[in-house]
């Protein structure tokens, strides 16, 4: 009998295992299509928007080196400005306390490169892909948008986007690969899982709150 019920156990475990790998699958493989030809990592094929929408990240890593995914977004932010592909910027991020605050690290840098400051809006409440995406339209009153993270980040966030009848496309920062972007890399499969269960569950932005007005 405990034998009977051992086998049981297994056949249900590795049937659940089978689920969540082909879940997993699912997923990357519909958000990876569904951004093909929406994403590009060249100024001089990427249409006009009036936004791009930095994707907020830390600028330091815990043993206090530069964070290179801040980098690579930053330096594209600047290159799209530049090429007058955009006209404004939204860095979305996180400033959950006094001590961490994503958008204003990235728009110091950005006028240190020259970006007026005048062009350059802030998204406080921006703690997820998600808040991000929904934010430039509720919040910023953007219709179309130019996504600015790492390629793979991109793809999430346009799919996202355009279930929220926002039209995106994504501009690709440097990537980062090997042993330094191999967690990352790994992190975003079950974080296109979660795109789904959000999408089902009816999933709101942490914050909403006044409009902005980007001019």
């Amino acid at each position: 009998m405990k034998k009977k019920t051992l086998l049981k156990l297994l056949k249900i475990s590795f049937c659940f295992i089978l689920l969540c790998v082909f879940c997993i699958f699912l997923s990357h493989k519909l958000v990876q299509k569904n951004a093909k030809e929406k994403i590009f990592s060249e100024t001089k094929n990427i249409p006009k928007n009036k936004v791009g929408l930095i994707l907020g990240t830390s600028k330091t890593l815990r043993n206090g080196q530069i964070n290179l995914y801040y980098k690579y977004r930053l330096n594209a932010a600047i290159e799209l400005f530049k090429s007058e592909k955009i006209e404004y910027i939204v860095i979305s991020g996180d400033n959950s306390s006094k001590n961490y605050d994503e958008p204003t690290d990235f728009k110091n840098d950005l006028i240190k490169a020259g970006i007026p400051e005048n062009k350059i809006f802030l998204d406080y409440a921006g703690f997820r892909t998600l808040d991000s995406v929904v934010r430039i339209k509720e919040i910023f009153g953007q219709n179309s948008v130019t996504i600015i993270s790492q390629k793979f980040h991109n793809e999430r966030a346009i799919y996202l986007a355009e279930y929220f009848n926002i039209k995106a496309v994504g501009f690709n920062a440097k990537g980062i690969y090997g042993k330094y972007g191999l967690k990352v890399q790994l992190r975003e499969y079950l974080a296109r899982v979660k795109v789904f269960v959000d999408i089902l569950c009816n999933v709101k932005p942490k914050f909403l709150g006044k409009k902005i007005k980007v001019e």
